[in-house]
């Protein structure tokens, strides 16, 4: 099972939900925000494997180039350019397609490999810890987002730390999961970020929950906007200076007492129950 953790911008509590709920299954956690992953900051994992994440890119030999210009006409992207007389090759508007080189009636564009990134694997007590960063200046982050999901195991339990807002990447991490977690907070804010990231689970046809951060006892705008899209409240972190102490300091709050764990283990049980696992 593929648990997807999304929120719609950044800030709002979703990577202390998702190390949390890895933590406190002894699940595998996947760590996708890779533009600023910082699910390392709670769980450090050892033995870490990595290997770096390549693109292909255009490369174009002058000399054989006949100034046709197809190449130009069939980038979409305007990824080429023909400039002084001869092709000019942007290397961060490249979609990595390949078409260029395949219309090329000279044979004068061949492609090269550009590491845009890396993903790893390691282990922390019991959870395994997966995820990957971009290199800085890197337009899109997908590929690496892509290769980190490739080889996931189909068993147990799988939490997904996915980018925030609903951009590619977020697309990218929901496609993946059998199940979405939205993460919110109980503002006015909040109601645009849910129904947000809410729309994008329906593009892709994946059902979903929300986990309410920073609850507090009164009823809130967020609640009501679930209750009209017929999306379960799965869970509430209470509002709490010690939750935001622990947070900030890399504490993993399941792993410190069990009051906070059980906080955890209940959000998981109603996600087994509205799944029927």
């Amino acid at each position: 099972m593929k648990v997807a953790v999304l929120s719609g911008k950044g800030g709002v509590g979703k990577t202390l939900v998702a190390v949390n709920l890895a933590a406190a299954a002894n699940a595998r956690y996947v760590d996708c925000d890779v533009e600023e992953p910082n699910g390392h900051l709670f769980l450090t994992p050892t033995e870490v494997a990595a290997e770096q994440v390549t693109v292909t890119v255009p490369v174009v030999a002058a000399a054989n180039c006949t100034g046709c210009r197809k190449c130009v006409d069939f980038c979409r992207f305007n990824a080429l350019a023909w400039v002084d007389d001869e092709v000019m090759v942007f290397e961060e508007a490249c979609k990595s397609c390949g078409g260029c080189a395949v219309l090329c009636p000279s044979g004068a564009i061949t492609e090269e490999r550009r590491v845009i990134g890396h993903v790893h694997r390691g282990v922390v007590n019991s959870v395994e810890a997966w995820g990957g960063a971009i290199r800085p200046g890197v337009v899109s982050g997908v590929p690496v987002v892509q290769q980190v999901l490739r080889d996931l195991p189909e068993d147990g339990l799988t939490v997904i730390d996915g980018p925030p807002g609903a951009s590619c990447l977020a697309l990218e991490t929901a496609r993946a999961a059998d199940y979405c977690l939205l993460v919110a907070e109980p503002t006015r804010f909040g109601v645009h970020n849910v129904a947000m990231i809410h729309q994008l689970t329906v593009a892709v046809d994946r059902p979903c929950g929300v986990v309410i951060n920073k609850a507090t006892d009164a009823n809130t705008s967020v609640e009501e906007l679930c209750a009209e899209l017929g999306l379960p409240v799965l869970g509430r972190i209470p509002y709490d200076q010690q939750v935001a102490l622990a947070s900030s300091q890399g504490e993993v709050l399941a792993w410190q007492d069990e009051a906070q764990r059980q906080v955890f283990v209940d959000i998981l049980d109603r996600l087994g129950a509205v799944i029927g696992r």
